[in-house]
């Protein structure tokens, strides 16, 4: 089978230089203000893309791609843009998101392609969480339970998975025992938005526990689960030595949000957070 061959036009390059002509023909008509022209780029924009183009044979940008139905054709066109370093129009992507579940099982596939251009994934990501698909579920989950670091793509999937609701908390926490440290702390930012599993709780607690940094983003969790439990633990911290302004401060927060009473104030004086607010704050 002869390979697709995709015309990858740079629709952002072709914009630019509408917008060059038409500044070099306006521009004394609003004064030379430039700052009153660019005021003007949404209107120019919409002008531009519903007006009929000779490089598109006659079609306009914003209708171009409209006369394509075959989704996995558009989300191969998507990656060809990607592949060669072309930015992908956002009406193909417009496109893409239009043609609704057929367009989310071929952006699902496209996840699982391990020759996929990154970029193209990335956006894959993006067009399904406007598709508000759960097709990648299961894919998130054992993506994030392997990374050693957070990444960008750990970082979306993250956000997909959030977007998907409390069906996403069975397979979390079916996942937690083999999860390395940071996707535990991936998945509790995940988790701490679904309370009432003990599970949950049980992860705050012990990351709480055990950080020797971020102690203020653990704090921040234990407060959105909204367990009056962890009360005794975070104010336990807030009395330790090691304990810097900033994080005081953040498990001060989440004793307030558990109904605790806020700790003793502690001179911190010399800490290097505190001192930078106080400088800031005059």
């Amino acid at each position: 089978m002869p390979k697709e061959r995709f015309d990858c036009i740079d629709f952002d390059a072709r914009f630019s230089e509408y917008v060059s002509g038409w500044m070099n023909e306006n521009l004394h008509a609003f004064g030379n203000d430039v700052e009153r022209m660019e005021e003007q780029m949404p209107e120019v924009y919409l002008r531009w893309s519903n007006t009929p183009a000779d490089w598109l044979g006659g079609r306009a940008p914003a209708l171009y791609f409209a006369q394509f139905d075959d989704a996995g054709y558009l989300v191969r066109w998507m990656c060809a843009y990607f592949e060669r370093k072309v930015p992908a129009p956002d009406v193909l992507l417009e496109r893409i998101v239009a043609l609704g579940d057929p367009a989310a099982r071929r952006l699902d596939a496209l996840l699982r392609d391990p020759q996929a251009p990154y970029e193209a994934v990335l956006t894959a990501m993006s067009l399904l969480r406007e598709l508000c698909s759960a097709l990648p579920l299961t894919l998130y989950v054992d993506t994030i339970a392997a990374c050693p670091r957070a990444t960008e793509q750990i970082d979306m999937a993250a956000e997909a998975l959030r977007d998907i609701g409390p069906a996403v908390v069975p397979e979390i926490l079916a996942a937690l025992p083999g999860a390395t440290d940071a996707a535990e702390t991936v998945f509790l930012d995940v988790l701490c938005n679904f309370p009432g599993d003990e599970r949950i709780y049980a992860l705050a607690l012990r990351k709480f526990a055990a950080a020797q940094d971020n102690r203020a983003l653990y704090a921040s969790y234990l407060g959105k689960l909204g367990d009056p439990r962890a009360i005794p633990a975070l104010a336990a911290a807030a009395e330790a030595s090691d304990t810097n302004y900033l994080d005081f401060m953040e498990i001060s927060n989440a004793i307030g949000e558990l109904g605790g009473d806020a700790p003793p104030e502690r001179d911190f004086s010399g800490d290097p957070y505190y001192e930078s607010l106080k400088r800031v704050r005059g």
